[in-house]
């Protein structure tokens, strides 16, 4: 298998691996299939959080693979302290459990999949935390009501030109609700970046808030603070970055097409 390369011709150096997993089998199936995508390097394998943080530690690899359900820690423990000895390393949460507070871990990870998800959306997740992908499609939008009109229409066009169209309902919700979050919380102008992987389709939504999205729990009296549960539930995984100017809240897409368009 060739190397991956740059768009100047250069060899792309491998994106370096820690898998974190007591489970050897598991371990397995993740290096077989990063293995076949090409690009990657396991730097190293762990299979309780006090190897994992001693790992970390000497490899700063580019991003772990890390299980929840260590027979040493707690998943947040590792998490934290994963995070604090290799700050520049981005956590992918790789789970088979599905927590009440998923959405801390979304937070402080850079991504959350469950095990029973294709490894393909794994393996498109760990490329796109360490390369920032090139956006496909791309609108700078107005701190303005009919603006979130203009998202819709934005993904709306979009899916229709990549032939996805049966996605239409789920990522207009999600682009409904990220643009209403950076306009009403935010209170900010924002852009709308989306794009194309193998097995997703991300949405993004940039805004120049300060403060962090909570999914609020369900109430008959409250109205509003429900738009991130729909989110969660609509998507394979949804997340934030905070950035010097701002935040990206963004949710993937499962189209289950196996290639780009």
């Amino acid at each position: 298998m060739s190397a991956p390369v740059t768009e100047g011709g250069e060899p792309q150096v491998p994106i370096r691996v820690l898998l974190v997993d007591d489970a050897l089998d598991v371990r397995r199936l993740v290096r077989t299939a990063l293995r076949f995508r090409g690009g990657f390097e396991v730097s190293g394998e762990a299979s309780t959080g006090t190897e994992a943080v001693e790992l970390a530690t000497t490899l700063q690899p580019d991003v772990v693979v890390l299980d929840l359900g260590l027979p040493d820690l707690a998943g947040r423990d590792v998490l934290a302290r994963v995070r604090e000895a290799a700050p520049a390393t981005k956590v992918v949460v790789f789970s088979g459990a599905d927590p009440d507070d998923r959405s801390w871990y979304e937070e402080q990870a850079a991504g959350y999949v469950l095990k029973n998800e294709n490894l393909d959306y794994l393996v498109d997740l760990l490329v796109s935390v360490v390369r920032p992908l090139r956006a496909m499609a791309v609108a700078d939008l107005p701190q303005e009501l009919g603006s979130v009109r203009e998202a819709r229409s934005l993904v709306r066009r979009t899916l229709a030109d990549w032939d996805l169209s049966h996605l239409e309902d789920e990522a207009i919700l999600v682009v409904s609700e990220l643009a209403a979050n950076a306009l009403n919380h935010a209170q900010s102008s924002y852009q709308v970046r989306v794009y194309h992987n193998p097995s997703t389709v991300r949405i993004e939504v940039h805004d120049g808030g300060d403060g962090t999205p909570e999914p609020q729990p369900t109430s008959d009296t409250r109205e509003g603070g429900r738009g991130l549960l729909l989110v969660s539930a609509m998507s394979v995984s949804w997340g934030l970055e905070q950035t010097d100017d701002g935040k990206v809240v963004w949710a993937e897409l499962a189209h289950g097409l196996g290639s780009t368009a």
